[in-house]
């Protein structure tokens, strides 16, 4: 038992999560000359026909969350042999003896039923900003949420590439329309180790278990 308790000590844990979902800062703009009395000043502008869309790196972009996942899976499997075999009543010096007659069967037969369902549902809205512009103009976009609820957090993080023309009049976006999208929903606390099995029942689920 000790053996076996040392082996699913040394099983290979979870890799954790390593993408850092810190704001990215705006890219630094040296400040504007000092103001001559003038109404037009070349150091500064206002765009009267520009729109609020997150186009540079630091700004900041909403995704409207609204992912729903249903999966289904049944599976039947039934095997059914049989065999027989006889042998006829051998002869022994030209006569027959009929207590050596004798006949054989076999049969196997193998019953298996599985059913499996699983429905997901996170809805909500969190800002990120953009991290990085690609080439083509797609944007990259990460950014984190943290709640402190009592004795427990929760958080919500994500990540991904928008395209500029997917994003809202009031600069939101669907997080349908992310791509590569990175959403991670957990929590930290009191609360969070409550729904974890604790360190003997992840050794008795652990693949090392034999039994």
């Amino acid at each position: 038992m000790v053996s076996l308790l040392l082996l699913g000590g040394c099983a290979i844990p979870e890799r954790g999560e390593q993408t850092s979902y810190t704001a990215t800062q705006p890219l630094y703009a040296p400040p504007p000359p000092p103001s001559n009395g003038a109404i037009y000043q070349s150091g500064s502008a206002l765009v009267l026909f520009e729109d609020i869309k997150a186009r540079r790196v630091g700004d900041i972009l909403t995704i409207v969350l609204n992912e729903r996942t249903n999966a289904e899976k049944k599976a039947d499997t039934s095997v059914d042999k049989s065999s027989e075999s006889s042998i006829g009543v051998p002869k022994l010096f030209g006569q027959t003896v009929p207590e050596l007659e004798n006949s054989v069967s076999a049969g196997h037969k193998f019953e298996t039923e599985g059913d499996s369902k699983q429905s997901n549902k996170l809805e909500g809205s969190i800002a990120v900003t953009v991290a990085r512009v690609l080439a083509n103009g797609n944007l990259v976009v990460q950014g984190e949420k943290w709640i402190t609820i009592n004795h427990g957090e929760e958080f919500i993080r994500i990540r991904g590439i928008v395209r500029p023309m997917d994003i809202g009049p009031e600069n939101t976006i669907s997080s349908t329309k992310v791509a590569d999208a990175q959403i991670l929903y957990s929590g930290k606390g009191s609360l969070a180790r409550a729904n974890k099995p604790g360190w003997l029942t992840e050794f008795f689920l652990s693949p090392l278990m034999p039994f």
